[in-house]
């Protein structure tokens, strides 16, 4: 791959969207609205906020999709699982929502309450699982529903085929986009969606796409949740365990190859997981031609 070549499809530029979390102190919150602010501009075709395990963050995320939907012109979606809850619960949450104007749910198990790891006990009066979940989201409101896919499988599937069986049921219930579990290496997304097609599954499959701030911490996130991490990749980031300055740029270089590599190939929507961090997403979105519109007062005093 070659990082800095423009690519081939010219001026078709890619559809992107945002992740977010929400804040958990007033410096946090500062740092999200700045995030958001910098990013909106680009005019992303949503954002997600998204919701810890056990509902663990429920209020924090539904005053922060309340807020982009009242103060922003972007598009929410608000993260939603079935972890800890009852069915009851889970669709009051899901009423909220839509009373709050949100009409897309990005709906996920959830990680176990007990963390990454260990074993998930679904609510026995709960949804027990995604595609029930959708189910659910579907009955209660016409949501736009995504769903997460995983091209390395889910680390507690028994096979690749067995994730895929779990995807064709949750689009089966209803999920109309599937987002994927961050990758470093484009040719594992392919292959997967290759498979996923030849399935018969044809919503939009987005690559999930994680600018790699601090490689340790990512790396050690990609070992829980079964993302490999190639070896040509901790090699870019040997030895710069304290110098950020480069860092930055070696994390900027590795993702705008690996997303001019993906729009080269045929990918038209990429999904940033932005770590409320905008700089670096910034940064490539501007790379693949997305900028923000210029304002109608410099447009006339440019020409």
């Amino acid at each position: 791959m070659n990082a800095f070549r423009p690519s081939r499809h010219g001026s078709r530029r890619p559809r992107v969207s945002f992740e977010f979390f929400p804040p958990k102190t007033a410096e946090m919150e500062v740092a999200l609205w700045e995030s958001v602010r910098r990013l909106e501009p680009l005019g992303p075709s949503f954002v997600s906020v998204t919701y810890g395990a056990g509902g663990s963050t429920r209020e924090r995320t539904h005053a922060t999709v309340k807020r982009m939907v009242e103060e922003t012109a972007l598009k929410p979606a608000a993260h939603l699982t079935c972890v800890s809850a009852s069915k009851g619960e889970v669709d009051e949450v899901i009423r909220s929502y839509w009373e709050a104007g949100v009409r897309h749910v990005v709906a996920l198990r959830g990680d176990p309450a007990g963390g990454l790891g260990t074993a998930y006990e679904p609510h026995p009066e709960g949804y027990h699982q995604t595609s029930d979940l959708v189910a659910g989201l579907k009955r209660i409101g016409d949501f736009e529903v995504t769903v997460s896919a995983y091209p390395e499988k889910h680390p507690e599937a028994a096979s690749l085929d067995a994730d895929i069986d779990a995807l064709k049921k949750k689009v089966d219930a209803g999920a109309t986009r599937a987002i994927t579990q961050f990758f470093f290496d484009n040719d594992v997304y392919f292959r997967y969606l290759d498979k996923v097609r030849a399935r018969g599954i044809e919503i939009p499959i987005l690559p999930g796409i994680v600018p790699v701030q601090n490689f340790k911490q990512t790396a050690g996130f990609a070992r829980k949740t079964g993302a490999s991490v190639p070896q040509w990749l901790a090699d870019r980031f040997e030895g710069l365990e304290d110098d950020v300055a480069t860092r930055r740029l070696v994390a900027a270089a590795v993702c705008a190859e690996q997303v001019l590599d993906l729009i080269d190939r045929g990918a038209t929507d990429l999904h940033f997981y932005t770590m409320n961090k905008a700089d670096l997403v910034y940064a490539i979105c501007h790379l693949v031609g997305l900028k923000p519109e210029k304002p109608a007062a410099q447009a006339v005093a440019a020409e």
